[in-house]
């Protein structure tokens, strides 16, 4: 008997992982997070829309999920899973809504969004162009590539799910010296998850931001070789060690995309091994 109660609780967690039929667009689609993203979501069963301003890496990209999803059950009648869009998102409005409202995206309308971004400068010698594009970037991009998706979620009037990608750097745990630009643009974007989820709840759209801590990642490669990297890890975070995009990231992301995520909206979740807890210790204690 105990192995048919163990049956029943594995089939319960690989249905959620099932998200056939789902439609997700994923900004920094490019690299790293979004990247892996895309290819993850796309085997569960979703059809990708790869957004960012590399369009030959999109094209990489959904090439790859396209000749995967060939043979793969989740092949939706078109025979297409996954589309490319250029979108820079510290374009202005009317540029953002424009590669939102493609045309060639009409088969894959309603969707849910996944936006994510990331810009680092130190604090003194930021510039005031670098502070402004960093908040174009972060916080008016997200707002921008939310609002016009949402505008068609509510169209259509069946709900979705927007996730933004916000920091642990912006939690009041864990502010660092010289990111002043970066950590105020991801502090603004946990304040626009949680208003936006406020005014969207009655068009069954919910919104969720979350803050990744550091993972081992295309982009975070060359960091993850340095030696003292590991000590940081082994230091500051009650896992000790970093975690990978898949199954960490990967996991909570379609758990958010899911209906059975319904009556969660206007949260943060820390995906940090335990880094932005009080009481880790800081890296001035290293």
């Amino acid at each position: 008997m105990a192995v048919s109660s163990q049956h029943v609780a594995t089939s319960k967690h690989e249905s959620w992982q099932d998200l056939k039929d789902k439609i997700v667009m994923v900004t920094g689609a490019s690299s790293g997070i979004g990247w892996e993203l895309c290819i993850d979501l796309a085997k569960s069963g979703c059809k990708i829309i790869a957004a960012a301003r590399r369009i030959h890496r999109l094209k990489a990209l959904c090439d790859e999920i396209n000749s995967f999803g060939i043979a793969d059950c989740h092949t939706n009648p078109s025979g297409v899973l996954a589309m490319a869009v250029q979108l820079d998102v510290s374009a202005d409005g009317p540029a953002i809504h424009r590669s939102i409202c493609s045309q060639g995206l009409g088969c894959f309308w309603p969707y849910r969004c996944f936006n994510q971004q990331c810009w680092y400068y130190s604090s003194l010698d930021t510039s005031q162009e670098n502070w402004d594009h960093t908040f174009k970037t972060n916080v008016r991009g997200s707002w921008l590539v939310s609002k016009y998706v949402c505008v068609n979620m509510r169209a259509f009037g069946q709900g979705g799910s927007i996730i933004n990608i916000s920091s642990t750097a912006a939690l009041n745990r864990t502010h660092h010296l010289g990111l002043v630009a970066y950590i105020s643009s991801k502090a603004a974007v946990d304040t626009m998850t949680k208003v936006m989820a406020m005014e969207l709840g009655k068009h069954k759209i919910r919104v969720n931001s979350i803050a990744p801590g550091l993972f081992e990642s295309e982009i975070t490669k060359e960091l993850m070789q340095k030696k003292w990297i590991k000590n940081v890890a082994f230091k500051t975070m009650p896992m000790k060690e970093f975690g990978k995009i898949d199954p960490t990231m990967t996991t909570l992301v379609r758990f958010l995309i899911r209906e059975s995520s319904g009556y969660i909206t206007g949260n943060i979740f820390a995906a940090d091994a335990g880094y932005s807890l009080p009481g880790v210790p800081l890296y001035s204690s290293l």
